[in-house]
């Protein structure tokens, strides 16, 4: 059964048959890793789900910090919000055109300032384009709308707060990263990053919870990759990845099995890997 919940997934089906609604918003959130030669705003001007604006991740980011993509100021993000059109009392569905990738990215930077109302595609564009759907190229024209932010500090984390996890243990630390880079043994996409992980974390492959079409695995199934990872659910995690993205897939997925004490680290391996007066780990 596919699976629809207004403040974690809908379907494609219930996103076409909700296309027309005037408080529905869409977004695509696409986003490619460094050396990928592919351009996320050109793939969305070629064709995307009707009626969907872009959210440019790189763009609505923190552009005083070295660092990837962080969250944006405040401020910021309330002006390109509303400049897409998007309000108060909007619902919004977010894809990328991966599957599941960077869309859960903006899922959770809408709910860490403050907005609930807010979904993933689930299978994304991939699904949407395997059915048959309709598309549509250029970019609609919105009217600004009125957008209220208020910062939810219990969904992030930074350096100085995971060090403090990392050596009291009072939150699990999860890296999201493919096993070979969380072990070392891979290089890292970023120059200059350190191999390996931050001492005690453990590591859950964001690829193990989704299925083959993208969409995401079953509650009993993504508590049972939890924990064989050794993950107790029972407890405090922050998510972390290479830059702050597919840590968020891990933030969807603790959401879907009803865990809600789960926070991001922003930074991730690209800060912490960068650093080097903290320790790194290597195997398994």
């Amino acid at each position: 059964m596919e699976k629809t919940d207004p403040q974690i997934f809908v379907s494609t089906a219930w996103l076409h048959d909700h296309l027309g609604a005037p408080d529905l918003r869409v977004l695509d959130a696409s986003l490619f890793l460094p050396g990928e030669p592919r351009d996320p705003r050109a793939e969305y001007l070629a064709g995307h789900i009707p009626g969907a604006l872009f959210f440019d991740i790189e763009e609505i980011s923190d552009h005083r910090s070295a660092l990837p993509h962080m969250v944006p100021p405040v401020e910021k993000f309330v002006s390109r919000v509303r400049a897409m059109g998007i309000g108060d009392g909007h619902r919004v569905v977010v894809y990328d055109s991966q599957g599941m990738f960077s869309a859960p990215r903006v899922w959770w930077m809408f709910r860490l300032f403050g907005k609930e109302d807010v979904a993933v595609l689930d299978g994304g564009l991939p699904k949407w384009k395997a059915e048959g759907r309709p598309l549509e190229e250029g970019a609609p024209a919105p009217r600004e709308r009125h957008f209220t932010a208020r910062r939810n500090m219990a969904l992030i984390r930074d350096v100085t707060q995971v060090a403090r996890a990392a050596k009291l243990g009072d939150e699990q630390i999860v890296d999201a990263r493919s096993p070979g880079r969380f072990r070392g043994e891979e290089p890292e996409p970023r120059p200059g990053l350190r191999a390996g992980h931050i001492p005690g974390a453990r590591n859950v492959h964001y690829r193990d919870l989704l299925n083959e079409d993208g969409t995401m695995k079953d509650p009993d199934a993504l508590r049972g990759i939890f924990a064989a990872a050794g993950v107790d659910l029972s407890r405090p995690i922050v998510t972390t990845c290479g830059s702050g993205i597919t840590a968020c897939i891990l933030a969807l997925a603790l959401e879907r099995i009803g865990h809600r004490q789960h926070a991001v680290y922003d930074g991730s391996w690209a800060e912490w890997g960068s650093y080097p007066d903290l320790k790194v780990a290597t195997g398994a």
